[in-house]
């Protein structure tokens, strides 16, 4: 059974109030801790459970122990950072004559400026 399954089913044994917000809670944690129940509970070790809350909590670390979905682990978070692609000859040939080009357009901007100025200049002085 999943993690989630065994969290649907505690919801339907105990309809309480307090039984669904520490669930909720517990599925928060569970979304920043990557389905990891473990360092779920330890993150709301810090927080104040609802009154009746604990049992709750007690019995899905129990049931997720006895499935082994205590500690889920799935390697680290993909989104977090995306690996490194080799970059490609043609990439960077793309790459290179961009800056070029760039560069050669902000010369030409410059040259036009200096031209411009250059004649307003030399047309005030005669």
């Amino acid at each position: 059974m999943s993690l989630y399954g065994i969290i649907a089913d505690l919801r339907r044994e105990q309809p309480t109030p307090a039984a669904m917000q520490t669930l909720d809670l517990v599925v928060a944690e569970l979304g920043k801790t990557r389905d990891n129940l473990r360092d779920a509970v330890a993150a709301l070790s810090d927080q104040q459970l609802p009154p009746g809350g604990k049992p709750v909590l007690d019995e899905l670390v129990r049931r997720a122990r006895e499935a082994g979905v205590y500690e889920l682990d799935y390697g680290p978070d993909p989104y977090d950072k995306p690996p490194v692609e080799p970059l490609d000859e043609g990439t960077a040939g793309i790459g290179a004559l961009l800056a070029i080009t760039s560069l050669a357009g902000l010369a030409l901007a410059v040259a036009v400026v200096v031209i411009g100025l250059n004649a307003i200049f030399h047309s005030n002085s005669g």
